[in-house]
């Protein structure tokens, strides 16, 4: 299965950008991580801390209403130890009817001393088995549609056999035309065999103090304390009356099954509140709430701490970027460099601001432009160097072999008194060897490249008098452009020794000059042995072989063509066998200067072989 190239999620196009993209990321990171740590481990201290302040808050308050009850406990052992009370209530007392007001008048005025030091409480009462009552008040007048064993306090004070029991918060109806909403303190008054029991003595407690210790506690702006019993029943509350109106609802269930000293938490409409229960020694749990923003008091703070983060977020990612241009600015320096080297200049140099990482690529950067410099310097001397060999190895055609054979033809044409046929190939014989030994320019005139190619056909007809026949046709217009120097005749060559010279009659060689839109074209065309599709394979892939000139290769007079003029121009070789050649050369236009045309001879004509 082929596998596919990696695509970044946010493809960058910078290092810079990159650089600065993961320095955001890490900042943001760490900065969330470490506000989420700190968060959390903030709320968690808070909630702690908040638990054991509230738990201390309500241990405070259970200490405060234990001792409160404490005292009126004191109160009723006061009462049971009074003997006149004892002997009042007493089922063995015998006090007639005139003798009731004397006892009652000490017990009252007892009482009243006990009010008069407490102002928490509402009334104290004595209801005796024997039918006898007494309170506070020297003249009370009991209610007669309360019956005291429908009394919640009463029922209870019998059930708990001599032990104090406190009530939940009720409307005291038992004396008449009075109706406080007090909390009671019953106990059974028992006799000193502690078997049997003479009366039930009731302490009624004002609601007001309870508030007062409550409504005291500061559990932040909206934190309070209420007050359960055993059985739920609310002792006090700060919002009784929306609770009993069913505007507003408490954890109450929640609060019953909770043990003493624990606490939990509870979230609803009104956010997460905090609960912390403390159950006192008679059955009461002093409940303390505190809501979580309240503890948390300090929102204000934390925005600000917010706020301040954000900024400290934007200050880093402003450093991110000024560090990460700043880091990339080497790079961006030897990237610009690297463009310019791209557009071919080689003499620029790349500044080394630090021996860093970067500043060792810079380094490295400007020791390979160098090199790179001089080997390209060296590539043009070499090839400059080419083309002159290949131009001396050109020169070098008229080798001493040709030389011999048209020396030895000149004497035989002597020795038969051809004088005229001797002049003619030895004039021909001279314009070549000059044309050969000039060296001062590689570029000529295309007329003195024609006279050239001309001495040397006329030269080997006169050799090869029954086998070759040639034509030079060149367009007057042509002759005033510039050529290369000996640039026909290894072709004008390779047709006769390998065209026209193993040919059994007669051979022609056709040399053309034109002009074609832009370029120069000359045409080499034989009607010799011709080739193969081999051979012409074999030429343009090697270039050497039997189908070399005496001199150099076809190819490499095709590869100096183009080293000189560009790739678009070169050689072009059509050949079909026992048909004939073609060869098809094609160089730009370049216009002669003013003085190579004042030199040059006049135009030459289209001549026959």
């Amino acid at each position: 299965m082929e596998s596919r190239p990696f695509r970044p999620l946010f493809p960058l196009k910078s290092i810079q950008s990159s650089i600065a993209f993961a320095f955001s990321c890490l900042i943001l990171i760490a900065i969330a991580a470490t506000s989420l740590i700190g968060y959390r481990l903030s709320v968690a201290a808070v909630e702690n801390n908040s638990k054991a302040y509230i738990a201390e808050v309500i241990n405070q308050v259970n200490t405060n209403i234990q001792s409160y009850v404490d005292n009126m406990e004191n109160i009723s052992l006061l009462a049971m130890t009074n003997k006149d009370v004892k002997y009042y209530i007493s089922s063995n007392s015998f006090i007639g009817s005139g003798e009731r007001r004397p006892y009652e008048k000490r017990i009252s005025d007892l009482f009243q001393s006990i009010l008069y030091t407490r102002k928490d409480i509402a009334s104290i009462m004595v209801f005796g088995y024997n039918g006898r009552f007494v309170s506070d008040r020297r003249i009370t007048t009991l209610n007669p549609n309360a019956r005291l064993e429908d009394q919640a306090w009463y029922r209870n004070a019998k059930r708990a056999g001599g032990k104090s029991v406190i009530s939940a918060p009720h409307v005291q109806n038992v004396i008449q035309n009075e109706y406080r909403w007090v909390v009671s303190l019953s106990r059974e008054l028992k006799n000193v065999d502690g078997l049997t029991a003479d009366g039930i003595f009731l302490v009624d407690l004002n609601l007001n103090v309870i508030n007062d210790l409550c409504s005291g506690i500061d559990l932040g702006r909206k934190g309070y304390v209420f007050i359960v019993d055993e059985d739920g029943n609310l002792v006090y509350h700060p919002q009784q009356q929306l609770l009993y109106s069913n505007l507003r609802s408490e954890k109450i269930e929640e609060v019953k099954r909770a043990a003493s000293g624990t606490s939990f938490a509870a979230d609803d409409a009104e956010g997460k509140r905090f609960y912390s229960v403390k159950e006192t020694s008679f059955g009461w749990k002093i409940v303390g709430v505190a809501y979580e923003d309240d503890l948390i008091g300090y929102k204000s703070t934390l925005g600000n701490t917010i706020l301040i983060t954000v900024g400290a977020v934007a200050v880093s990612l402003l450093v991110s970027v000024v560090l990460s241009h700043r880091l990339s600015r080497p790079i961006r320096n030897l990237q610009k460099k690297m463009r310019m080297v791209e557009k071919g200049n080689f003499d620029v140099q790349a500044e080394v601001m630090q021996m860093n990482e970067i500043g060792q690529l810079a380094r490295t950067f400007n020791m390979m432009v160098g090199q790179i410099k001089n080997l390209m310097s060296e590539i043009i001397d070499t090839q400059e160097n080419k083309r002159k060999s290949e131009l001396q190895a050109l020169q070098a055609q008229i080798n001493p072999h040709f030389l011999y054979n048209t020396l030895d033809s000149i004497v035989w044409m002597a020795e038969q008194k051809r004088h005229e046929e001797v002049v003619r190939m030895t004039s021909a014989l001279a314009k070549l060897f000059r044309a050969s030994i000039t060296k001062d320019q590689e570029l000529i005139p295309v007329r003195v490249e024609l006279e050239h190619i001309r001495n040397y056909l006329l030269i080997q007809q006169m050799r090869y008098r029954d086998k070759l026949d040639y034509r030079l046709e060149f367009e007057d217009s042509v002759l005033n452009y510039k050529t290369l120097k000996i640039l026909l005749q290894p072709f004008v060559e390779n047709a006769i020794y390998h065209g026209i010279r193993n040919k059994p009659d007669i051979g022609t060689i056709a040399i053309r000059g034109m002009e074609k839109d832009d370029r120069i074209v000359f045409e080499i065309e034989d009607d010799g042995l011709g080739m193969t599709e081999e051979q012409l394979e074999r030429i343009g892939e090697a270039g050497d072989g039997e189908f070399r000139s005496k001199g150099i290769g076809i190819a490499n007079v095709d590869e100096r063509i183009r080293l000189y003029f560009g790739p678009s121009y070169g050689i072009k070789i059509q050949s079909e066998l026992a048909v004939g050649t073609l060869v098809t050369i094609a160089i730009p236009k370049l216009p002669l200067e003013a003085e190579v045309c004042k030199t040059t001879t006049a135009p030459i004509v289209p001549i026959e072989g």
